[in-house]
Formats: C-alpha cells, sequence, structure tokens
C-alpha cells in the first residue's frame, strides 16, 4: 500500500453524500407523518386498537419487502437504479395515500410507501459508505440520519400547522410527500455509481473515475488495491453466503443492533406522541406541539452524534445511549403511571429522544453500513434491515393493544428491561471501527 499522504475532495463527498441521504428525509416524511395524522384517521376510519396498531405498522411490512428487493437491485445492476426507483415508489404511494377513500386502499398504499421507505433504509447508508473516506465514513453515514431528523421535524411542523384545516388535514399531511420525492429522483439522477460496485462489475474505468473525484492518485491506487483484495474468490452473492460461519459473529452483531434499535421502543414515542400525552389530559393542540418538540430535540442531538461518532467512537455512544435510556425509561413509566402533568412526562420524553439521537439513531445504521465485508454487504445489509422493520412492525402493533390493557405507561417498564439488556450486549459484543477503512475492518472483524 501506497504510504504517501491521501487527500479528499471534501465538497464533493458531501455534496454526493447529502443527495443520497434526501432518502432518509423521505424515511423521515413517512415514519414521522402517522404520528400527526392518527387523531384524524382514528374519526375517518373509526378504528380500534388492533387495526391502529396494524396500519401504523403496515409501512414497516412494506419496508421489509423494500429491504429484500434493494438487496438483490444493489448487486445486480448498481446502488443507483435502486436509488432511483425508491423515489418512483415514494412519490407515487405519497399521492395514493392521499387520495384514499377507504382503509383497505390506504392501508395498500401505506404498504408500498414502505417498499420506498424500506430500499432507501439499505441503499443511502451503504452507498455514503462505500463513497466516504474511512477518516469520515462516520460522519457521512450519519448524515443520513440527519436527513431522516429533518424530515421528522419538517413534517410534524407541516402536520401541526394543517391540524386546523378540518378533517381532511390528513390528506394533506401525506399528499405533501410528493415535492420531496420528486427533488429526490432528480438529485439522485446527478449521483455517481458506487465505486465498489463498479470495481466488483468489473467496470475499472469508471471505478477509477469516480475514485480520482473523491480523492487523490494515492488514495485511487490504495482504494482500488484493497477493494481488489477483498473481492477475490466468487463475487456472486447469495443469502446462503450470509450465514457462512466466516462471517457469521458479523452478521449476528448486525441483526441483533438492528432489532435493537427498534425493540428499545423510541419509536412507540414518535409514532404515538398523541397517545402517550393524551393519557395524562393534553388536548389535540398539546399533543401535535409535543411532536414538533421531539423533532427537534431529535435534530440537535443528532447532529452532536455526527461531530462524536468519528471522534469518541461508536461503541462509547451506543453503551451511554441503551443505558440511559432505560433509566429515563423507568422514570418516565412511573410519571405516566402517576398521572404527572404533561409538562414533567414531556421533560423526560424528550430526554429519552435526546439519549436516542446521539446513539441508537444514527450509529446502529453506521455499524451495519460497514461491518459487512465486501462481497456480501449488500445481501448481509438487506438481512439486518429487514430484521430491524420487522421488530419494528412488532413494537408498533403491539403498543396500541399493550396500552389498552397496561395503561400508556406498561410497555416502558418492558423497553427499560431491553435497553439493559442491550447494554450488555454492546458491551461484550460491538468492536469499535472508527478510523479503519471497510477492507481493513473486513480483516479485522471477519479474518480474525
Amino acid at each position: 500500500m501506497n504510504k504517501e499522504t491521501e487527500t479528499f475532495n471534501n465538497s464533493y463527498i458531501i455534496g454526493i453524500s447529502f443527495i443520497s441521504a434526501l432518502g432518509g428525509y423521505l424515511f423521515g416524511f413517512d415514519f414521522a407523518v402517522i404520528s400527526g395524522a392518527l387523531p384524524f384517521l382514528r374519526t375517518q376510519f373509526m378504528l380500534d386498537p388492533v387495526w391502529e396498531g396494524f396500519l401504523t405498522g403496515s409501512l414497516a411490512l412494506g419496508c421489509i419487502v423494500g429491504c429484500l428487493l434493494a438487496g438483490k437491485l444493489a448487486d445486480r445492476y448498481g446502488r443507483k437504479p435502486g436509488l432511483m426507483l425508491a423515489a418512483l415508489i415514494f412519490a407515487v404511494s405519497s399521492i395514493g395515500i392521499a387520495l384514499s377513500s377507504g382503509l383497505t386502499l390506504f392501508v395498500v398504499m401505506r404498504f408500498a410507501a414502505g417498499i420506498g421507505v424500506g430500499m432507501a433504509s439499505m441503499l443511502c447508508p451503504m452507498y455514503i459508505a462505500e463513497v466516504s473516506p474511512a477518516k469520515v465514513r462516520g460522519r457521512n453515514v450519519a448524515i443520513n440520519q440527519l436527513t431522516v431528523v429533518i424530515g421528522i421535524l419538517v413534517t410534524n411542523l407541516v402536520n401541526y400547522f394543517l391540524a386546523d384545516t378540518g378533517p381532511d388535514a390528513w390528506r394533506w399531511m401525506f399528499g405533501l410527500g410528493t415535492v420531496p420525492s420528486v427533488i429526490f429522483l432528480i438529485g439522485v439522477v446527478w449521483l455517481p455509481e458506487s465505486p465498489r460496485w463498479l470495481l466488483k462489475d468489473g467496470q475499472d474505468a469508471k471505478a477509477k473515475q469516480v475514485l480520482n473525484k473523491i480523492g487523490s492518485d494515492t488514495f485511487v491506487e490504495n482504494t482500488t488495491a484493497a477493494i481488489r483484495k477483498s473481492l477475490t474468490g466468487n463475487t456472486k452473492q447469495s443469502y446462503k453466503d450470509v450465514f457462512h460461519k466466516s462471517v457469521r459473529p458479523a452478521v449476528a452483531v448486525g441483526i441483533t443492533l438492528a432489532v435493537f434499535q427498534q425493540f428499545c421502543g423510541i419509536n412507540v414515542v414518535f409514532n404515538y406522541t398523541s397517545t402517550i400525552f393524551e393519557s395524562v389530559g393534553a388536548n389535540l393542540d398539546r399533543q401535535l406541539f409535543e411532536t414538533v418538540a421531539i423533532g427537534i430535540v431529535n435534530l440537535v442531538f443528532t447532529i452532536l452524534a455526527m461531530w462524536q461518532v468519528d471522534k469518541l467512537g461508536r461503541r462509547p455512544l451506543m453503551l451511554i445511549g441503551s443505558l440511559g435510556l432505560s433509566i429515563v425509561y423507568i422514570i418516565l413509566a412511573f410519571m405516566l403511571q402517576n398521572h404527572y402533568p404533561a409538562g414533567m412526562v414531556s421533560i423526560f420524553v424528550l430526554l429519552a429522544i435526546s439519549m436516542y439521537a446521539i446513539s441508537l439513531a444514527p450509529v446502529t445504521w453506521v455499524l451495519i453500513s460497514e461491518i459487512f465485508p465486501n462481497k456480501i454487504r449488500g445481501v448481509a445489509s438487506s438481512v439486518a434491515i429487514v430484521s430491524l422493520w420487522g421488530a419494528y412492525f412488532i413494537l408498533v402493533f403491539t403498543f396500541p393493544i399493550l396500552a389498552k390493557k397496561l395503561g400508556a405507561y406498561g410497555p416502558f417498564y418492558l423497553y427499560a428491561v431491553i435497553c439493559f439488556l442491550g447494554f450488555l450486549f454492546v458491551l461484550r459484543k460491538v468492536k469499535e471501527t472508527k478510523g479503519q477503512t471497510l477492507e481493513e475492518l473486513e480483516d479485522n472483524l471477519i479474518r480474525h
């Protein structure tokens, strides 16, 4: 390997990372829009707790299909076509949901939106990881999470202002998703293909062109050599390869972290803000205001995570977040159980959001995008992220049912236990990955 100093075209790297990360904005939109729309949808479709959970969770079922589709598409045709298809699905499904005449059509269209979300949730972090130099990879992949939380915040603000426009406000809430979808689609047209995929596909000249735009000749030489070394042998990927004993430990860590990111329970706070605050007597205006406050705190602490992920590292942030959430949940559950005022409950809800935003939210995506070997990154990422969306469906489907039987506070005691178990898992099984190239990680995590 050439030991001369590598230099990078940082403005270009950040530019293509941000364009790719617009998929995260759409993910944030579809994720958050349901929180503002649910009070209207309960009336429109006369939802019981089971249907409320299924309607909310139908996005996750689509996400599972989207991940499986994206894994195969990304490995066969490249990362860029998959991103374009995700943008197109987002645009069509946003219009479809807004025009839904009945519950069945609404759920089908939300499932379709989930296919787009699932594709973007897998392809955006993977693409950014593959075009980013090791020194800034954590920060750049976290840009995807930044656009997710900007999507959540903007959507919550729009929901808040649309809430007074009448019973059809929910149609505008969903329909406006078409605008960022079209912007994302136009942006993806200008993106280069991933140089790692191009080399794997035998398109060496195109790969070199892309790498030359990213960094110096030394960087191009070192990166090309490292990628070629990692691709020796069979380059055709299948799901069977994901469970080969040589990569099984990395895949087990990826799947566990993905499931933990959902079972930690925070997405209940995002999706059912209105239910939680209604349980302590807050009116609709206060419920929607809380979604905006959640969005602002989420954004601030995600920026803090981006600043620290390549400095402090992935592992310390995960440890702080998981243990912190466990403690905050116990206090929050106690306050909900004893009907503390909405203002006091809000403080601990926002504290839980801050813990999640600085740790599990961005860092899980960073780790999933970097711990798998080049040869199986596409299919291995899809397995981990399918697991994540499966866990998300279980979480949001069960919450309204559990909340009706146990009270809104009951599930939070369970989430506190899960967060403590997650803390122990990270402590024992997760290794630090900051500052290493994807190929060095492959050597260190897989081959040893």
